[in-house]
């Protein structure tokens, strides 16, 4: 019986902001080694023993983002296949259409092992061997979460009350002082928020605790376009089907109402970045307690963690802060305070500004642009398009732009005219004008746009063809 990792790729990451944005969440948070936290969750699902290939279920618009991480690292060619939504609907929603993509595709008795693309696991070997267990229980009927042994009285994560591998109840995040009865019991495990079950076993419970769900998951997977790509399958969700799927959690809509939910009690070095308090004790700290990533110069400073970009940070005679530097926003804020930078996030995203969303440097499925300086009536951007990669056929109402190509070759549809512009030289897209930009070489192509005009948002685009399905 085959082994599928599903991954599940989602969520805004607010309380990592400003590095988490909504179209840069925490799982593409790079730690100290490079990696980003869905590159460590692929490779630690294509270690284990049989899998050939993993499914990950994530936003269309991050698509191509998951694309290139997991080719930056997947040297055994695993196979990568998608479900795209167009929009966050919960984790029941996302389970469900997983499941009835697995159960078509592979069978009913594929086991399934959902996995959160935001975790860190330490001991590699203690987790294929929990995997191994619920495996065995998923095989016999079972709906199978894992239970991590508590190392303190935490009050950030959700508890399961477990008679042997057999699930008594769920309990939401407890106050601190339940938090300390749990623990001295011995009788509850953390909720780490991973599934193992076979597709038939879950499509089975969906039918019986939430048919509402499973339903119209149904409806819109069989209006959902699909495609097999040179990695696997690509499905891309129907948006208008896929918004009457109930907004539900998994937890919830499953796991509190099933008779047949198991536990597989565990010890693999597991833990939940949710916060910055939780990703700087990844750090070593100095004899002053401080942990720091980037150039940073130090006076008198204790207990503090400051994650700096290009430039450096200093600080003087300060304690417990957390400080994170980016190029177009700066956090600063007392330890104490670190599960309350979401709501930084939920004002900002409420004033419609731009920093909930995106970084200075965007990432598009073509490459990348960074906005270097904006004024009154213009913006500069530096521009890089990936070897054979291409912008759409697009058109702009309301600005000019001028184009200079600093490496690479360029070639320009503009008007009716097609020609190539090389290293050194530019050309001008006045508004109105149908363009498209490509790259026709075999290295980077990198250039200056300098937009002028009235308006220059990022919505004023008329896209007329698109090879990757904007239009």
């Amino acid at each position: 019986m085959s082994l599928l990792p599903t991954i599940l790729c989602g969520g805004a990451g607010s309380r990592l902001w400003p590095v988490s944005r909504e179209s840069h969440p925490k799982p593409f948070i790079r730690l100290a080694d490079g990696e980003s936290l869905l590159q460590k969750a692929f490779l630690r699902a294509v270690a284990l023993p049989g899998v050939k290939e993993v499914l990950t279920v994530t936003n269309r618009d991050l698509y191509f983002k998951i694309e290139d991480d997991f080719r930056e690292i997947n040297a055994k060619d695993c196979a990568t296949s998608f479900i795209l939504e167009p929009f966050a609907r919960n984790t029941a929603a996302a389970i469900a259409t997983a499941a009835l993509h697995t159960a078509k595709a592979h069978g009913d008795q594929t086991v399934m092992l959902v996995l959160a693309a935001d975790h860190l696991i330490a001991d590699q070997q203690a987790f294929a061997a929990a995997v191994a267990a619920a495996q065995k229980l998923a095989q016999a009927g079972k709906v199978v979460t894992f239970g991590v042994h508590p190392e303190a009285p935490e009050t950030g994560y959700g508890y399961i009350e477990a008679d042997g591998d057999k699930v008594v109840r769920f309990v939401e995040k407890p106050s601190l002082e339940k938090a300390r009865e749990y623990l001295a019991s011995g009788k509850f495990v953390w909720n780490s928020g991973m599934f193992c079950f076979t597709a038939g076993t879950i499509l089975k419970e969906m039918r019986q605790h939430c048919p509402e769900i499973l339903r119209a998951a149904a409806e819109c997977m069989e209006k959902s376009p699909s495609a097999e790509g040179k990695t696997g399958a690509q499905i891309r969700l129907d948006p208008s089907s896929f918004g009457a799927v109930p907004d539900v959690s998994f937890d919830y809509a499953v796991m509190e109402r099933c008779e047949h939910a198991a536990v597989v009690r565990c010890d693999i070095g597991w833990t939940d970045v949710g916060s910055w308090t939780t990703l700087s004790d990844l750090l070593p700290a100095d004899v002053s307690g401080n942990r720091v990533e980037g150039e940073a110069l130090l006076f008198d400073v204790k207990n503090c963690y400051l994650r700096g970009g290009d430039r450096l940070i200093g600080a003087l005679g300060v304690e417990n802060l957390i400080v994170i530097d980016t190029p177009d926003a700066l956090l600063i804020a007392h330890k104490d305070r670190a599960q309350d930078v979401k709501q930084i996030f939920a004002e900002l995203k409420s004033r419609g500004h731009e920093t909930y969303k995106v970084h200075r440097t965007v990432h598009r499925p073509w490459g990348t642009y960074s906005v270097l300086e904006e004024g009154p009536r213009f913006k500069i951007k530096r521009i890089e398009v990936k070897p054979g990669a291409s912008l759409s056929l697009q058109m702009h109402h309301h600005r000019n732009e001028h184009w200079v190509v600093v490496s690479g070759m360029a070639k320009v549809v503009n008007g009716e005219q097609e020609f190539f512009v090389p290293t050194n030289e530019s050309t001008y897209i006045p508004a109105g004008h149908k363009h498209r930009l490509e790259n026709p070489g075999v290295v980077e192509l990198v250039m200056i746009e300098v937009q002028s005009g009235e308006y220059l948002g990022e919505d004023d685009i008329v896209r007329f063809e698109d090879i990757y399905g904007r239009t």
